[in-house]
């Protein structure tokens, strides 16, 4: 199908002969006799292009061509007209007509007007976008289940499958639908996104769905939905698992027939949307409690992607740490750099809040430092490693040797820690000064001893 063409004209026989014409050159063809049925269609159809008469029994043309200038622009308006003059003919164009064509209708003329105001949409499409700028948007992840997770990108992209990103909170299952978003033929329609845990369950339908006026108390005025706001462009469900039956009964209407009803409304609305979802529920678990429809997965389940937590791909702190510095520099103007141990000691910290964890810590010590230098010591002011994190470290030593690393680490965190103060460093150890500074010869902690004996 080439595109939807609305065709507005009080005579029979004018109306199907446009639509044997446009249907034989495989347009989708909607027909209204007048112009309350012309503006009825246009809402609840997707049109590309309309064919309008300038004389109907209960508006006049131009009134009808001067709203739908107003409410809907980028769809070009084609005006025939049997009484055409150039005086009206100059005055539809004024007004934002795409063209004039006086009746009886010549085919070749019809088919290629109908031709070029399609392309002329597309291209108004396409020039509102770039003026808009599709903010750029990067995964960063050179680990191999991230690049092969990336390099499938972007062939699922140009699929209209429904996708479900998997994944623990904070790894970047809505940046996946973002960049899938953003690669697609949709890119120039809308991303609509709904945290379906965020929102009450007497709620979530009417911010899906959206209502008419009057459908309940407060209901003031009509309201589109985010489904209807994502028409022709990407829907994307985050924490879908958290969908009441009652919604994801409808969800699974939209997919299967690509239709809704408002709350409080009779007319089935069509809508050509790509829904992807996220979860980091388990729904194999949700639907054997029977917290989730099996037929709603299978249609949302289609191509699932599943992002790992960052403690099973550690190569990436490394890449993730460098980006947020870089890009916190060029926010601020600064030129903070990390030493190469203050990395290390990033990556041997689990991340149970994963990416977006890394990023806010981060953010803090970018906030915190006094130096441009980011080393150790900011590192272990802002964090606590967990004990499991060492006792894998003494796997296979004896005693004496675990004791010796452990003495040795613990006694460097808290020099670090307090800026070398030997005082201080042996305050929070529970040991005098003079035994601190035994323990650092014996252990031969001499990286900085040049600093050490400050007790101020």
């Amino acid at each position: 199908m080439k595109g939807r063409v609305l065709v507005v004209d009080d005579e029979v026989n004018i109306r199907e002969t446009i639509s044997d014409i446009l249907t034989d050159e495989n347009y989708k063809v909607i027909l209204a006799s007048d112009g309350n049925e012309a503006e009825k269609k246009f809402l609840f159809e997707d049109i590309d292009v309309v064919i309008l008469d300038i004389l109907l029994p209960d508006k006049n043309g131009m009134e009808i061509l001067k709203k739908f200038q107003k409410d809907f622009p980028i769809i070009p308006v084609i005006i025939i007209s049997g009484h055409a003059d150039i005086k009206m003919a100059v005055e539809a164009m004024k007004i934002g007509a795409f063209d004039f064509i006086e009746k009886p209708l010549s085919i070749e003329r019809l088919i290629s007007t109908v031709k070029n105001a399609l392309m002329v949409k597309q291209l108004r499409i396409e020039n509102i976008n770039l003026k808009l700028k599709i903010p750029e948007v990067n995964f960063i992840g050179k680990s191999p289940v991230m690049r092969e997770i990336l390099d499938s990108i972007e062939k699922i992209a140009q699929s209209d499958a429904s996708v479900m990103i998997t994944g623990e909170n904070g790894t970047g299952k809505e940046l996946i639908a973002r960049i899938l978003h953003n690669k697609s033929k949709r890119r120039f329609y809308p991303f609509v996104g709904i945290n379906c845990a965020a929102i009450p369950e007497t709620l979530i339908e009417s911010e899906l769905f959206g209502y008419e006026k009057g459908a309940f108390t407060g209901a003031i005025k009509q309201k589109k939905g985010k489904i209807e706001l994502a028409h022709k462009g990407t829907l994307f469900l985050d924490e879908v698992a958290d969908l009441s039956l009652s919604a994801q009964a409808k969800i699974l209407r939209v997919l299967q027939e690509r239709q809704f009803e408002r709350i409080g409304g009779h007319e089935s609305i069509s809508v050509d949307v790509r829904i992807i979802s996220a979860t980091n529920k388990d729904l194999m678990e949700e639907m054997k409690k029977g917290n989730f429809r099996e037929d709603l997965f299978y249609r949302l389940n289609v191509i699932p992607i599943h992002i790992p937590p960052l403690r099973e791909r550690k190569e990436d702190i490394r890449e993730l740490a460098n980006f947020f510095l870089s890009e916190y520099n060029s926010k601020n103007n600064t030129s903070l750099k990390f030493t190469e141990k203050a990395l290390k000691l990033l990556e041997k910290y689990d991340w149970p809040g994963n990416v977006r964890e890394l990023k806010n810590f981060l953010e803090r010590v970018f906030v915190l430092s006094e130096s441009p230098l980011i080393d150790e010591k900011d590192i272990l002011k802002n964090i606590t490693f967990p004990r499991s994190n060492y006792y894998e470290e003494y796997e296979g030593m004896t005693l004496k040797e675990a004791k010796i690393k452990f003495e040795k680490q613990l006694i460097t965190s808290r020099l670090l820690k307090y800026d070398n103060n030997i005082s201080k460093a042996a305050e929070s150890l529970g040991i005098d000064r003079t035994y601190l500074h035994k323990k650092i010869n014996e252990l031969g902690i001499f990286s900085q001893k040049e600093n050490f004996g400050r007790d101020v």
